[in-house]
C-alpha cells in the first residue's frame, strides 16, 4: 500500500525545472477540454443523429398514410385504415371490429398496392 501512496505523491510533486504552474495558458485549456468536446461528437453521431433519422422518417410514414393501408401498431394489432383524422386513425380489424388509435402509435404502414416480396409462400 505504502508504494501505491508514494506512486501519487511522486506524480503530484513538480518535476526538475518544470514552468510554473500559472504557464499553462490556452494549451492547458485545450487539452482539459479535448475529452468533453469529443465524448459530445461522439454522442451526437451515434445516438442523436440517428434517432433524429428515424424520427423524419416515421413522420413521413405517417403522413403518407392513405384509407385502404394496412398498419401494425405499437401494440401488435393489424388492421386496415377505415378512416383518418387529424391525430386519430380508425382501423378495421376484420370481423365487424373499429379501433380508434393515436396516430402516433402506427409503428409500420403496409401499402396494399406495393408487390409482394419473391420469397413470400401464401399457398402453403
Amino acid at each position: 500500500m505504502s508504494s501505491f501512496l508514494m506512486f501519487f505523491q511522486q506524480a503530484a510533486a513538480p518535476a526538475v525545472g518544470a514552468a510554473p504552474a500559472g504557464d499553462g495558458g490556452m494549451g492547458a485549456l485545450l487539452a482539459n477540454l479535448m475529452l468533453p468536446i469529443g465524448m459530445i461528437v461522439i454522442f451526437y453521431f451515434l445516438l442523436i443523429r440517428p434517432q433524429n433519422n428515424r424520427m423524419k422518417k416515421h413522420k413521413a410514414m405517417l403522413a403518407g398514410m392513405k384509407k385502404g393501408d394496412t398498419v401494425v401498431t405499437q401494440g401488435g394489432i393489424i388492421g386496415r385504415i377505415f378512416a383518418l383524422k387529424d391525430d386519430e386513425v380508425v382501423i378495421d380489424t376484420g370481423e365487424g371490429g373499429k379501433l380508434r388509435i393515436v396516430r402516433g402509435m402506427i409503428v409500420d404502414v403496409k401499402n396494399p398496392s406495393a408487390p409482394a416480396a419473391a420469397n413470400d409462400s401464401k399457398g402453403s
